[in-house]
């Protein structure tokens, strides 16, 4: 395209611009485009807070506008046109999109904090001390059968068959061991 050509596009009417642009002239589509892009990222921005955003709703905005061109009845009503373009897909962005989290160091770190003061930490060594004493002073069965649902996480059915015994047994079997256990916690609580 020539500078005359050029210098012709900028100059030409809005009318003029859309019925080259319906006529697949790319330099009136791109015309279009610099004309209103202002308008439609300021429309985006205000709309969704977040100008990467914003700027890929353009993006798509224009290329919808460009290929439903066709739809526009009156030529001169191309910005108030394109506007509600901008709003209604902005709207549907905003409504199907869940919010964006940013995954930044320093936002992680801001956000990401330690609720656990000294204390807390001292306390729940204390617990699992207690428990652990509480285990070492059950009955073998009793100790097994919660090592190894607690600890070692074994289902009832696994249990049951390294055991030989049913189901409903390994079930009796741990809720006898939790009662024992607790008794012992809170022996050793006592003291």
């Amino acid at each position: 395209m020539t500078a005359t050509e050029l210098l012709n596009l900028t100059d030409a009417t809005l009318h003029e611009l859309v019925a080259a642009a319906l006529d697949g002239d790319r330099a009136a589509q791109g015309e279009l485009v610099e004309r209103y892009e202002g308008m439609v990222m300021s429309i985006a921005l205000k709309r969704l807070g977040n100008y990467a955003e914003a700027q890929e709703l353009c993006q798509e905005v224009f290329v919808k506008a460009i290929d439903r061109l066709h739809q526009l009845q009156e030529p001169a009503a191309f910005g108030g046109w394109l506007r509600a373009i901008t709003v209604r897909m902005a709207i549907n962005r905003q409504v199907r999109r869940p919010p964006t989290i940013s995954a930044e160091p320093q936002t992680l770190a801001a956000t990401c904090s330690d609720t656990y003061t000294p204390l807390d930490n001292a306390v729940r060594v204390e617990q699992v001390a207690q428990v652990r004493d509480g285990l070492e002073r059950l009955g073998a069965m009793d100790r097994d059968t919660l090592t190894a649902f607690y600890l070692r996480g074994e289902s009832l059915i696994e249990m049951s068959e390294a055991t030989g015994a049913p189901v409903g047994t390994i079930k009796r079997r741990l809720h006898v061991a939790r009662k024992r256990l607790a008794a012992e916690l809170e022996t050793l609580q006592a003291v």
